[in-house]
Order: C-alpha cells, then structure tokens, then sequence
C-alpha cells in the first residue's frame, strides 16, 4: 500500500476527493478543511493500492495538483485494515508488478545526477579494481563491481527513453560519460603513483591472470550476461527490491574494465586498453538495452492490465 499525503487548494478539493473516491484500490479517505498553511489550502490524506497508485498519481497532476498544491507519497510497510485488504484485492494486476513512472523518474533523476559523492564512488571502486586487476584479486574486483554507482546513469537513460524525457537523458549520459572519463583519469594517475612506490608493475598486469582475465577478453557471452544484468537491474527498480541490485552490480565488469584500460594505458600496452574499452562498451549497451525493453514491456503489459480491468 502507499500512503498520500495532498495538499490541495481549496476550489480544488472536491474534484480531488471524487478521483480518490472513483479510483479503484483506495480506502481511508481523510480530509482536513483549511489544515495546510504553505501553500494555504485543505490537506487531503489516502491509501491507495500499489497497482493502482500510478493511476491516481496521473489524475492527480491532470487536475495540476502538482503545481497548484503538494503531491508526496509514501510505502506502508505494515498495515493493519480489512479494508485496506479490501482495497488491495480489488485494485487490478499484483502490486510487485505494478510501476510507478512517477517515482521511477524522480529515482533515476536523483542516481543520475554528476555529484561530488557520485564521482567519487564510481573513482574509488575504479582505483579498487585496479588493485584487483594488477594483483589478479577476484575478491578486490566484486568488491569494486558492487561499490560502483554506475547502474543509476544507466537506468536513467532507459527510463528517460520510455518516458520520453529528454532532460533525463542528457543527465544520465553526462552523469556516465563525465564519471568514467574521471573515474579513469584518476585511476591512471593512482596507478602511476603505485608503480612509482613499487607496488605496481609491468610485469603483475602482463603475467598470467586466471582470475581476471575475462576483464579485457570481450565476447558475446559478456554480452549476454549484460542483457541479463540489466533486465534484472531494472525489474529490481521498478519493483522497489532494491536488494537485487547488488546482484546485478557484481555480475557485470564496467567498473573493472575501466580500471584495467587505465592501468593498462599508463604501462602502453594498448592491446589490453582497447580491449578492456571494449567490454565496457559492450556491457554499457547491454543493460541499456536491456533495461528500455524491460520498461517497455512492462509498460505495454500493465495498459493491457489496466484496459482490462476497466472493461470488467
């Protein structure tokens, strides 16, 4: 269940109310007359059902409530209500795969943004995997997959392709283009300061690495195992399991195979830069790719969903 919170002016109040009140999955209705003081108006409190939350939240915004009022939302972790049950059960489709576009796009707008915090994970998970790439270190490279904060950028380009938010997209490819370039600059220079200091060489990144070799060994399994990754990001997204998301992080070596290209370049072995560029891009496009069909096919499947319901 999700929990409403509106503040709505006062000639607007009662259209609000009959949404709310003809919208299906919606119970304990409470309004509040001449409660809100900034903005001035009357406060309007409701729980809806996840599968039909993104419904009532587009209703909202065409009757402007988003600019004339206050639209805030919140997840009920426990609530006890027969009508709430009641609620639930007649709201159509199952919660887990309803999305809320709405939250989605403010989510990814948020992960997306090109911060000082966001730089400096995605430059600090490249300089760990460089560690592990130098000393051919499995553990050093799951740690730096699951530290990168890579998957937000990501997401949000294929949400802003399904929404059509042009916005979002410039954002998201600054946010991953500005943070790689960055995150590899400085991995070099972190990477020449350890060979001055002896505790990188050559002769480590050369030598037979079992453990990470597959970093810079691009092939249509990388591929695959991207589609995979990002199908399974952006279900975990969309579906509020957030948890999965450190699964999908460490099954894909974006993160890694910048670090073995930065490492890589300074030693002039252009080989191994070249090819690590390239299972970068290869896993960059796969969960994008990935994940604007996983979108749209959710999409298509919950208008079907919801064009049903209101014919029954």
């Amino acid at each position: 269940m999700l929990h409403l919170r509106l503040i709505t002016p006062s000639d607007r109040t009662d259209d609000v109310v009959r949404l709310i009140d003809k919208t299906v999955g919606t119970t304990h209705l409470v309004v509040m007359e001449g409660a809100a003081r900034n903005p001035v108006g009357d406060v309007v409190l409701c729980d809806v059902a996840r599968e039909a939350g993104d419904e009532l939240l587009s209703g909202l915004q065409e009757l402007g409530l988003d600019e004339s009022g206050s639209i805030a939302v919140e997840n009920i972790d426990l609530s006890l209500s027969r009508r709430a049950d009641h609620a639930e059960a007649e709201a159509p489709g199952e919660g887990a795969d309803a999305v809320l576009w709405e939250h989605l796009t403010d989510a990814t707008h948020e992960e997306s943004t090109l911060s000082v915090t966001y730089l400096s994970f995605i430059t600090l998970a490249t300089m760990i995997a460089a560690c592990g790439v130098v000393l051919d270190n499995a553990i050093l490279i799951v740690g730096a997959m699951a530290v990168g904060p890579e998957f937000g950028p990501l997401a949000g380009v294929c949400t802003a392709i399904v929404q059509r938010a042009p916005r979002l997209a410039l954002r998201s490819l600054v946010a991953l283009l500005v943070g790689f370039a960055v995150a590899m600059v400085a991995t070099a220079g972190f990477s020449l300061f350890m060979d001055a200091v002896g505790l990188f060489t050559e002769g480590q990144l050369e030598a037979d690495r079992p453990n990470t070799g597959f970093i810079y060994a691009p092939d249509w399994f990388s591929f695959v195992v991207a589609l995979l990754a990002g199908a399974a990001g952006t279900l975990s997204l969309t579906s509020a399991k957030s948890g999965a998301l450190v699964g999908v992080a460490i099954s894909v070596t974006t993160v890694p195979a910048a670090a073995n290209a930065a490492v890589a370049l300074i030693y002039g072995d252009t080989n191994q830069t070249l090819r690590s560029s390239e299972q970068l891009l290869l896993n960059l496009l796969g969960i994008m790719l990935a994940g604007t069909l996983t979108l749209l096919t959710q999409k298509w499947l919950w208008s079907r969903q919801r064009g049903r319901s209101r014919a029954s």
